[in-house]
């Protein structure tokens, strides 16, 4: 929450966040896993709604999971992303106002 001036360390650290979640097609993924039912969501799943390759998606994917936004757990020769919550609360802190 912004109740006092930020020190340069943490100022790098949420620009960095904010760099990566810059992108439409990454803010498309995070909240398409946020909103998903079981709060994870296979990459094969998430090819069709952003409607990217694979390849892509993949790569978008990595980036987030990266900067520390989604875990990854490969499952067969899938895998499957969530949300990582305090890293999002994160973010949102640093724009509230109070």
């Amino acid at each position: 929450m912004l109740t006092e001036p930020i020190g340069s360390a943490a100022a790098e650290e949420l620009a960095a966040g904010f760099k990566v979640l810059a992108d439409p097609i990454r803010l498309r993924l995070l909240s398409l896993i946020a909103n998903s039912v079981n709060g994870e969501m296979c990459a094969c799943d998430l090819v069709a709604p952003v409607g990217r390759s694979q390849p892509t998606v993949s790569h978008h994917l990595s980036i987030l999971a990266d900067a520390g936004f989604l875990t990854r757990e490969q499952r067969g020769k899938w895998a499957w992303f969530a949300i990582v919550p305090e890293r999002v609360a994160m973010m949102q802190d640093a724009l509230s106002v109070s």
